[in-house]
């Protein structure tokens, strides 16, 4: 939902400001290095910093924003692209939980593993409702808004690395809108679409 409402402010505070600055980079480079601060969180998340993974949570957010604001501001967006940061979204989140994860392994497999869960069927409905709906965007695809967007993702990434002790009723707050938002992706697609 932030990214739906709140995109436009972030975008002309944060973003576009730096896009002239960043343009002798390729927008694939700074996907890259998201993809690499993104996964860093993992082995951070393992010895206990949790504030350096924080930090690094913020940086690879800022950096898959600033990709593909890069490659529309230098008119080189590709399919290759738009392919290449969604599945460095995916690594991003997955090292993510999997460092949440290592961090007390003993204790929080269950939680890891439905968020995962969770997630892994919120974008397989992000994805195929994109598929069968015409994209009327800036973006190269469909973007499907939905209750838990990247932002509020990172929001909840963000409280359960800083705050340890919430990590039980934080993530299962996730787990439970994750779902939810698939859910009514598909329930407004399925209101959308003509009846076959």
């Amino acid at each position: 939902m932030i990214d739906s409402y709140g995109r436009t402010f972030y975008q002309k505070v944060m973003v576009d400001p730096f896009l002239p600055t960043f343009s002798f980079i390729s927008p694939t480079l700074i996907t890259f290095f998201a993809i690499v601060t993104g996964i860093s969180i993992l082995p951070l998340l393992t010895m206990k910093f949790t504030l350096l993974a924080f930090v690094m949570l913020l940086l690879s957010g800022f950096l898959d924003t600033l990709d593909g604001s890069l490659a529309r501001f230098k008119n080189q967006t590709t399919p290759f692209g738009a392919a290449f940061d969604i599945i460095g979204d995916r690594m991003v989140e997955f090292s993510i939980i999997l460092g949440l994860y290592f961090y007390q392994p003993e204790l929080r497999s269950l939680n890891c593993l439905l968020m995962l869960g969770s997630i892994l069927i919120c974008i397989t409905s992000f994805l195929v409702v994109g598929i069968f709906t015409q994209n009327n965007t800036q973006k190269s695809f469909h973007y499907s808004p939905g209750i838990i967007e990247r932002a509020e993702a990172f929001i909840f990434f963000s409280i359960m690395i800083l705050f340890p002790p919430s990590f039980y009723v934080v993530s299962y707050l996730f787990i439970g809108l994750v779902f939810l938002t698939a859910l009514i992706r598909l329930w407004q697609f399925k209101i959308m679409s003509p009846e076959q």
